[in-house]
């Protein structure tokens, strides 16, 4: 398995994925008007993208306010030279939302997702894919989000565009109600998700015709999804297509009392796409973007390195992504 080369984009085509990023269901108008292009070329532009598997746009349901699962990062280390074959085995499984292909102290990060404790038990000490090419693990349990890939912004649009197209949202580490137990979706929000899963820009009326029900129904219950925070959307697309050459998880040992200071901070950086709290030895997990390589030394140095209770870091450089959002990124290109 070669990661495929994800260079071939112009300027153009970066604007239209920046667009997109801030709104997924932006209106094809409000795409064109940041891009700079028509409308036309912008729809021809991006189904070109996606036809060739460097873009997708997905709905996803937020896990911390609904029923939908919990989240258990896997740290894994492969058997020598059974990386490639591990790691298309755990791919495989549909609770495996997010697979990179790493190097440092492990070679995978998985992201499993299941509904409840005795599917995950399953899935990690039952179930557990190509365990024969396992060395070890480590799972780190994602108990609270700070910020996530939905909510991320590329940097490469004005300001401006983000007010325009970003639909108003409170960032997780501000909500008020983490207290309040998640939302039990109902069928019919529930099959809109699973519909949108596939492709997040379906339109309402087609929508409205797969799953039998009428376009105003389902228009009230995408809007009341949208506006509890229940579904967000996914822009997919290798960072350095956006010219993020070095992607990157990290893992940080936080004093309890200075967690919150820290996650806030790190949260607001524009590297970070996500950002979360967690358990064991790592207390913070985050997924971040940098131009270069080379801008690590300064990252870790300036923004790491000033965490306030920082007493330990890891870092794991992604060598290839199988896996986003539940979608193999890796196939098509």
């Amino acid at each position: 398995m070669q990661q495929p080369r994800t260079t071939a984009a112009d300027d153009l085509d970066r604007r239209i994925i920046a667009a997109l990023q801030l709104n997924g269901r932006a209106p094809w108008s409000a795409i064109a008007r940041w891009a700079g292009a028509s409308e036309s070329t912008v729809q021809r532009r991006f189904n070109a993208l996606h036809a060739r598997g460097l873009l997708h746009v997905v709905g996803v349901a937020d896990l911390n306010r609904t029923d939908a699962g919990t989240s258990m990062l896997v740290r894994v280390q492969a058997l020598p030279g059974k990386g490639r074959k591990l790691a298309e085995e755990l791919a495989a499984r549909p609770e495996a939302r997010f697979l990179a292909i790493v190097t440092g102290t492990a070679d995978l990060i998985v992201d499993f997702v299941a509904r409840d404790n005795d599917q995950m038990l399953h899935v990690l000490f039952t179930d557990l894919p190509g365990a024969d090419l396992i060395a070890g693990t480590e799972n780190v349990a994602v108990i609270r989000t700070f910020t996530n890939a939905p909510l991320w912004d590329t940097g490469l649009l004005p300001s401006a565009a983000a007010l325009d197209l970003r639909p108003s949202t409170t960032l997780p580490y501000d909500r008020d109600d983490w207290d309040a137990p998640p939302d039990a979706l109902p069928d019919l929000e529930r099959a809109i998700v699973d519909e949108l899963a596939r492709d997040g820009r379906l339109p309402i009326a087609a929508l409205a015709r797969k799953l039998g029900r009428s376009e105003s129904t389902v228009a009230r219950a995408l809007d009341r999804l949208t506006a509890r925070g229940n579904l967000q959307f996914r822009t997919l697309a290798e960072p350095q297509l956006l010219g993020f050459d070095a992607e990157f998880m990290l893992w940080l040992s936080v004093e309890p009392g200075q967690w919150e200071a820290a996650g806030r901070r790190l949260a607001e950086h524009p590297a970070t796409k996500f950002l979360a709290a967690s358990t064991g030895r790592f207390n913070l997990v985050g997924q971040m973007v940098l131009p270069r390589r080379t801008d690590l030394v300064r990252y870790m140095n300036d923004v790491i390195g000033r965490l306030p209770g920082l007493t330990a870091s890891d870092v794991t450089l992604h060598l290839a992504t199988l896996k986003r959002a539940w979608i193999r990124v890796d196939r098509f290109r």
